[in-house]
């Protein structure tokens, strides 16, 4: 683990360097760098108010409509300037957001907002091939094609908006508090369909309030406080961070030695947040 060393190499995956990001006068974000390798699932950690939705919100290039900006620092995927460019521009470069919430169109149906998810799209064979793999991964939505948004459960709308993105090809997918009010057994399946997105080829960066589930799903976390980063590493040595444990996997001292020492009766409690 270590503060101050962004992470991994970025590669041809993203990169974000000293970012600050302001809303009027109030600073959100303060210098913040990470990386996100090709292919890989990262993790972004932080108690409410941190800024994790402001960084997906200064990638994707949304920040305009919460009426935020980018002060300084830089965004790049795949070698290519992010900073600054349209929202359509960041799709079209491959970088897409599920929003927090899910943000489905609730008056159009599940078709019509998996159509709206591939406006633009030129190649219809592709457009084609995004639809059966959404099917494929979320059959619920083809039951559901013709009704409705506004009227499936929140775990079939999250799945839905998953899917929207998913219409949209891209190469990396940014999710925002993917879990956030879905029933455990539901926000499990979502975690497994993150881990079938990575599978295929789709690289992750997950803001996600279920501290214990992002650091299974992830290779490599961060962790945000008051728009900095604190602390990164391997998803695996935070989890094991006594600091990670307290705060954000709701573990006290006391019971950490009894987790450590293989006491059968203790489980750890999960603390929830929202961005």
């Amino acid at each position: 683990m270590n503060v101050h060393d962004p992470g991994p190499p970025g590669d041809s995956g993203l990169t974000v360097r000293d970012l600050a990001v302001n809303y009027g006068p109030v600073t959100a974000l303060r210098g913040v760098s990470l990386d996100v390798p090709r292919g890989a699932v990262v993790t972004v950690l932080g108690g409410n108010g941190a800024g994790k939705s402001t960084l997906l919100r200064a990638i994707s290039g949304t920040l305009r409509f919460h009426r935020g900006g980018v002060g300084s620092g830089a965004v790049a995927f795949g070698g290519r300037k992010l900073s600054g460019a349209s929202t359509s521009a960041v799709v079209a470069h491959g970088v897409v957001q599920v929003p927090e919430g899910r943000k489905v169109f609730a008056r159009m149906t599940v078709e019509e907002n998996l159509r709206a998810g591939a406006l633009g799209a030129r190649d219809r064979r592709a457009a084609a091939e995004a639809r059966q793999r959404v099917l494929t991964l979320f059959p619920v939505l083809a039951e559901r094609a013709r009704q409705r948004a506004g009227l499936l459960s929140g775990g079939e709308q999250q799945m839905l908006a998953i899917g929207r993105a998913l219409m949209a090809r891209p190469k990396l997918l940014l999710l925002d508090e993917p879990t956030l009010g879905l029933a455990p057994m539901m926000a499990l399946r979502i975690a497994d369909t993150v881990r079938e997105i990575n599978a295929q080829g789709t690289t992750v960066l997950l803001v996600e309030q279920n501290a214990a589930l992002a650091l299974s799903l992830a290779t490599h976390a961060y962790v945000l406080e008051v728009g900095r980063v604190v602390l990164s590493g391997p998803a695996a040595e935070l989890a094991e961070s006594d600091e990670v444990r307290r705060r954000y996997l709701g573990i006290g001292d006391d019971r950490d030695e009894a987790l450590l020492s293989g006491a059968p009766s203790i489980r750890p409690a999960l603390s929830r947040w929202s961005a």
